[in-house]
């Protein structure tokens, strides 16, 4: 279960919808997996609408950031433009941090301001959904 503010989760919606129609990418840390504290927005270095990767400096920096607060990748999110907020075979092949929580965002045209916020894990290739608890 993914327990994140209301706070947080609008600070990824909004990331989503500013840098569409490429995707949004980012990172929250926080003193443990399961604690979702500080929103980094990160640049798409891709600047694609179909995929996202973090500059591999700005990842260094962030990385060394993290280790001076103490802090661990609570929640590595990004933005799908056109599909449905499920991880790609592109997503799974990258995710990397097997205790951090995936979220995906859906900024399609259709859904016409609905939320389509999903949050999963992904661990050796396996994807398994998991339930979001937005907390007040």
């Amino acid at each position: 279960v993914l327990r994140i503010s209301r706070e947080l989760v609008e600070a990824i919606e909004v990331h989503a919808r500013k840098d569409h129609p490429d995707e949004a990418c980012g990172v929250i840390s926080g003193p443990d997996f399961d604690s979702p504290r500080r929103h980094i927005p990160m640049l798409n270095a891709a600047m694609s609408p179909t995929f996202y990767e973090f500059d591999s400096t700005d990842l260094l920096k962030l990385y060394r950031d993290m280790d001076d607060r103490d802090e661990v990748p609570t929640v590595i999110y990004h933005s799908h433009t056109s599909t449905q907020a499920y991880p790609s075979r592109t997503d799974i092949a990258y995710a990397s941090e097997p205790e951090a929580h995936y979220v995906l965002v859906s900024t399609r045209e259709e859904l016409a301001g609905a939320r389509e916020f999903r949050s999963f894990r992904i661990i050796e290739g396996n994807v398994v959904e998991e339930e979001v608890q937005i907390l007040d």
